[in-house]
């Protein structure tokens, strides 16, 4: 690279995250297949739409960075259930109106941020409420089944050796 853009072109390639070991890059890998996994024969057995997308997201949380305030069992259940509910009750006042994603999105997003319980992935929820066949309702159920599954894969995981601490204490 040129060495007059070097500055420039520096921010874009710095690592923001710190280093982490093998050890703990394989479990956190074994951790999130050992949770899709799961979720694929619970799909099987209930037929709820629990391979979706989101999840994969969370399980990348969960079990790769689980002292992230992101990923503690608050933020799961309250970034997923304030997006579902969002998504329903715009569905339900607009059914088919494609600017209501948006609404039910930006909604989303407030609600999470007020409530301290922002947990990214659920904020495609609105937007797979809007864009795929299934049922509104029926999407919440799955999600609600999902986030409970697997916060509980978590709670058991993270007490395998070696060990970590999930979910975090709270701040003083």
């Amino acid at each position: 690279m040129p060495f007059h853009l070097r500055p420039f072109v520096a921010p874009f390639l710095a690592r923001h995250e710190p280093e982490v070991s093998l050890r703990h890059n394989l479990k956190s890998g074994i951790g999130a297949f050992c949770a899709v996994l799961f979720l694929g024969f619970m799909l099987q057995r209930t037929e709820l739409p629990l391979l979706i997308a989101p999840f994969g997201a969370s399980t990348l949380l969960l079990f790769g960075r689980p002292s992230s305030p992101l990923a503690q069992p608050a933020n799961l259940f309250g970034g997923y259930l304030i997006a579902g509910l969002s998504a329903y009750i715009a569905a339900s006042i607009f059914p088919g109106v494609l600017w209501t994603t948006a609404v039910s999105l930006g909604v989303s997003f407030m609600l999470m941020t007020f409530f301290r319980v922002t947990h990214p992935p659920a904020g495609a929820i609105p937007l797979i409420a809007f864009a795929s066949p299934v049922d509104v309702l029926f999407l919440v159920e799955a999600v609600a089944v999902g986030a409970v599954t697997l916060t509980l894969l978590a709670l058991i995981y993270h007490r395998i050796p070696p060990r970590q601490t999930y979910p975090s204490p709270p701040d003083p």
